[in-house]
């Protein structure tokens, strides 16, 4: 299958970018087409711009910079996300991927009366999501209720791509982890996916 991996973290020596890599060697292990988006390797600019907000509602979204990112979501078939949590939200870059990739004609269209919108990622079966978090697992389930997971599986996806199935592991603590518990994340990745 088409895998798109997309990681966003700064750091080359982080966590999450060893996740990703694990997780890269799995998926290719498991003989996945994979494709690697690294959106700080490629100074992936989050910001939407003044053209491509106004074509929002216009005939043909102004995509002229994003080609290539649009390709690779529309052909993916499975798409694994691996990330920080920052703020019990997405790091800056990755929420503007989201802006400027899940646009209008590509990752959905709008109703004819604008009242809703109707999903176009028809390819994307699944969806795996690598997180990890400083907070300990309580605060992100009972105080905050889990809100990426919410907007992942609800409004981006259950908008855009209906039908796919959704998995988020989140590694909680992760400023405090040891070797073990590292490897024993690594090992649930892979069972899992």
């Amino acid at each position: 299958m088409n895998c798109l991996v997309v990681v966003a973290h700064p750091l080359q020596n982080s966590l999450c970018r060893h996740l990703a890599e694990e997780s890269i060697m799995h998926m290719k292990a498991r003989g996945h087409d994979v494709t690697v988006k690294n959106l700080y390797d490629e100074a992936f600019d989050p910001r939407l711009t003044e053209k491509e907000r106004s074509s929002y509602y216009q005939a043909e979204f102004q995509s002229r910079d994003l080609e290539k990112d649009l390709a690779q979501l529309r052909e993916a078939e499975i798409l694994v996300l691996v990330f920080p949590t920052w703020w019990f939200g997405f790091p800056a870059i990755l929420k503007g991927w989201f802006d400027r990739v899940w646009a209008p004609g590509h990752a959905y269209d709008h109703s004819p009366d604008l009242k809703g919108i109707i999903p176009r990622l028809d390819r994307l079966q699944e969806v795996k999501v690598i997180t990890t978090l400083g907070s300990p697992w309580w605060v992100d389930w009972f105080i905050l209720r889990r809100p990426v997971r919410r907007i992942l599986k609800l409004a981006i996806l259950g908008t855009c791509a209906k039908n796919c199935r959704f998995k988020m592991l989140s590694l909680y603590a992760s400023e405090s982890l040891t070797q073990t518990k590292i490897e024993k994340f690594v090992a649930r990745i892979k069972s899992t996916f």
